[in-house]
């Protein structure tokens, strides 16, 4: 017998964001002050925590006011940007300050469901860095408590905030140049962000670093440098290349293609070169299927040998190749054709234009109230995209799911 009366989480939500809508822009303008000036909270302040902060510094529109860390060394590292924000090791007595309006969390993925709660819940708005979380049940968790607290929730996926991305999808997919699309290929090779080293000045437990903080929700261990340092390369704290860099590209999918539904997911790879004690496989190759429409591959290696990342999408009409960098357009008629292809000017930083116009977005929406371009909904449905090629990696099978109740099916 079928559950027809039951709604959907999807229409849940939107239910959610109707009752959302009635937080005026003017109240919280009111809150901001006269100069819409934004004061910031910063929870993680690690190397891609100080490196957002500085963006954010970067827009003239913010004031640090307050910085987080379990570890001593990166708060100083921290306060030589922000030379006057108040400093702690515990992000519950940050969220206590009234007058910070919005946090930046950039910790490890297994802190990142508890400290955005906590921080929507304390009434901040929420940049948060992707993936959005450690488990595929955590998304719905946060999505709740972004509506519910009326809170700007962005996930740091900045493709989709990128120029060149939204101009690709306007003029060959929404235009339908590209024909039926059948096959999405994503890949990432080489990304040494993963084979980074423990220095030596980690080798033995700092008296400044708060081991069992670190830890937080997960099961006790004796202090490691490598979970601490490299915690990528762990499937306790992260989901290693999947959730690190598949999220990114099945977002742009998802944004360039307008789906967000996978209904299965199979994976296969394993830790087969750096068997260093890592628990994420050093080579994964996913395999997601969207209904009977199309499929979305992505394929990985830390091997040195191979590198490179980019997204591409075939079609019956052409395949639009896309990167930080540039994207080229190969129609299908005629043959040999040559691409239509723009290049990501020079003089900017690909990666850091993208973040600085994804944080430029977050602030427009804090003041404006509207729906950020990496809405907390799409981050999770994204980072749910990818968990099910982790779960399946693990349990060592192919997964179906319903995408409308966000459930896995048994077997």
């Amino acid at each position: 017998m079928q559950n027809a009366a039951l709604p959907s989480r999807r229409t849940l939500l939107s239910g959610a964001a109707r009752a959302a809508a009635v937080f005026s822009a003017s109240s919280y303008m009111r809150i901001l002050g006269a100069n819409d000036r934004v004061n910031l909270g910063v929870i993680g302040v690690g190397e891609r925590g100080r490196h957002v902060m500085g963006r954010f510094m970067a827009t003239n529109k913010v004031d640090v006011g307050a910085v987080c860390d379990i570890y001593a060394n990166q708060i100083d590292l921290a306060k030589q940007k922000a030379t006057a924000a108040k400093t702690f090791n515990d992000h519950r007595k940050l969220l206590e300050m009234k007058d910070l309006n919005a946090v930046l969390i950039a910790t490890p993925d297994h802190w990142h469901s508890r400290t955005a709660i906590d921080a929507l819940n304390a009434g901040k708005d929420v940049y948060v860095e992707k993936p959005l979380t450690l488990t595929i049940e955590e998304g719905p968790r946060i999505v709740k408590a972004a509506r519910v607290n009326n809170r700007v929730c962005q996930v740091g996926m900045q493709q989709r905030s990128g120029r060149h991305y939204i101009q690709a999808k306007k003029v060959f997919i929404d235009s339908g140049r590209i024909g039926k699309v059948t096959l999405a290929r994503t890949w990432w090779h080489g990304n040494g962000y993963h084979l980074r080293k423990a220095p030596a000045s980690l080798q033995s437990l700092p008296s400044n670093l708060d081991w069992a903080r670190y830890l937080g929700p997960l099961k006790w261990r004796d202090y490691d440098p490598q979970q601490y340092y490299n915690f990528r390369a762990y499937l306790d704290y992260g989901g290693g290349q999947v959730t690190d860099l598949f999220t990114h590209w099945v977002d742009v999918v998802h944004m360039l293609l307008g789906r967000d539904n996978p209904t299965s997911g199979v994976a296969a790879g394993g830790v087969y070169h750096y068997k260093d004690g890592r628990t994420a496989p050093d080579t994964i190759n996913v395999l997601l299927e969207y209904g009977g429409d199309f499929t979305c591959t992505f394929e990985a290696t830390l091997a040195p040998g191979v590198r490179g990342a980019a997204v591409e999408i075939c079609g019956t009409q052409g395949r639009l190749w896309i990167d930080r960098s540039k994207y080229e357009f190969y129609p299908s008629e005629p043959r040999n054709a040559p691409p239509e292809t723009y290049i990501v000017p020079v003089e900017e930083n690909r990666a850091d234009q993208l973040t600085l116009d994804h944080v430029q977005n977050f602030l427009d929406c804090v003041v404006s109230r509207a729906r950020p371009n990496g809405d907390v909904y799409i981050g999770h449905r994204s980072a749910a995209a990818s968990h099910l090629g982790n779960i399946s990696y693990v349990e060592k099978r192919r997964l179906n799911y319903n995408p409308d109740r966000e459930e896995i099916l048994p077997l």
